[in-house]
């Protein structure tokens, strides 16, 4: 299978992420159809950075090529440091052939136990940078004393983010779990500790001026079934017809992340919107559809709609589409909804992930009086 390697690029001015691979007709038309463009002084392929162009390439390439992010996850350099300060690129040798047949088969385990590709060329991308860090060891005789060896003298030296360890962790685990066997403890295998970031909250203000700024009724539709039932931005853009349920005022969500559907809650305004819209467009197939008459709306025009909408709106803050997924739950919460609830209409599968948004809730927060007040 052909290798895709992702990194960071300037060009034109802007952010962008190279797709750097060997000529291959399928795999340029993948990078065609993803919006790339290809770059004759840089020689590759490019297209601009975004989190949703990124989910976007690995949705579209997968089963065409393995997916090597390693530079791309790079944790950036201090720029305060000199150039003789910075670590420089360790060098990695090639997989045996072995070694490529255990990964190979591992990418068919997985596949067998119905992975999403991405996860695949994740775990499987990880893996194959581990075992080439390893390249004089067999598989057999790698312990835990190498892999504490490799998180110092590999993840930490080139200053890898701990999000980025945690996917080594993932993968290196479940393959010495299910396909080799090893001196490895899997029990033992730490993880990294990670960030407790708060997710970006919106106030109400703020999204009524969003969701009031589109004057195509698509758009105002399509941004404000994003806010009112908290879906991701691929839930919605997957949407049939039938998925709305106006009789019962609910909206039914197939197959989404981890493979669940749900049920959410639908507002009477939000299902008035939506009737008339359905009345001006008449979608065929998918609930909202591009220029072309059956195809899914892309994913990077929705992006251009709340980016328009923020400049109507006045808000400079750097909204994305899962922003109104957070103020949703955020103010769910607010209004004096249940955490479990919450969590069932998310479709979060640990109550945690959910209990993140109590510590960016300002109801009770705004009730404490400070001691200042009182001097």
């Amino acid at each position: 299978m052909q290798k895709l390697v992702l990194q960071h690029l300037i060009h034109n001015n802007k952010q962008q992420i190279a797709l750097i691979f060997e000529k291959d007709a399928e795999l340029i038309a993948a990078a065609k159809y993803i919006g790339a463009t290809w770059s004759e002084s840089k020689k590759c392929w490019y297209i601009q950075n975004s989190s949703e162009n990124l989910k976007k390439i690995f949705s579209v390439f997968k089963g065409k090529a393995l997916i090597d992010s390693t530079l791309f996850f790079r944790k950036p350099q201090n720029k305060t440091q000199t150039a003789s300060q910075k670590a420089k690129p360790i060098e990695l040798a090639e997989l045996s052939e072995e070694k490529k047949q255990k990964i190979e088969k591992f990418i068919l385990w997985m596949r067998s136990k119905r992975y999403s590709e991405s996860t695949i060329n994740t775990y499987s991308g990880a893996l194959g940078t581990f075992l080439r860090y390893f390249a004089d060891k067999e598989i057999k005789d790698i312990d835990n004393e190498d892999l504490v060896h490799f998180d110092n003298h590999y993840i930490l030296a080139n200053n890898y983010s701990a999000s980025y360890q945690n996917q080594f962790v993932n993968g290196i685990k479940l393959f010495f779990r299910k396909i080799a066997g090893s001196v490895i403890d899997i029990k033992i295998i730490h993880r990294p500790k990670r960030a407790k970031q708060l997710p970006n909250v919106l106030s109400k203000e703020e999204v009524k001026a969003i969701l009031n700024s589109p004057k195509n009724i698509k758009h105002k539709a399509m941004l404000s079934l994003i806010y009112s039932c908290g879906l991701r931005s691929g839930e919605a853009l997957r949407l049939k017809p039938g998925n709305v349920d106006s009789k019962r005022n609910i909206l039914i969500i197939k197959n989404s992340k981890g493979k669940k559907d749900r049920i959410v809650p639908l507002s009477e305004k939000i299902i008035v919107l939506l009737r008339e819209y359905y009345i001006i467009f008449k979608p065929q197939i998918y609930l909202f559809e591009g220029a072309k008459a059956g195809a899914m709306y892309d994913e990077r025009s929705l992006q251009q709609v709340l980016k328009k909408s923020l400049i109507k709106a006045g808000i400079k803050k750097p909204v994305t589409l899962h922003w109104l997924r957070h103020s949703y739950a955020t103010h769910l919460l607010e209004n004096g909804t249940n955490l479990r609830y919450i969590q069932e209409i998310l479709g979060h599968s640990h109550s945690k992930t959910t209990e993140i948004y109590t510590h960016v809730s300002t109801k009770s927060i705004q009730k404490i009086i400070s001691p200042f007040d009182y001097l």
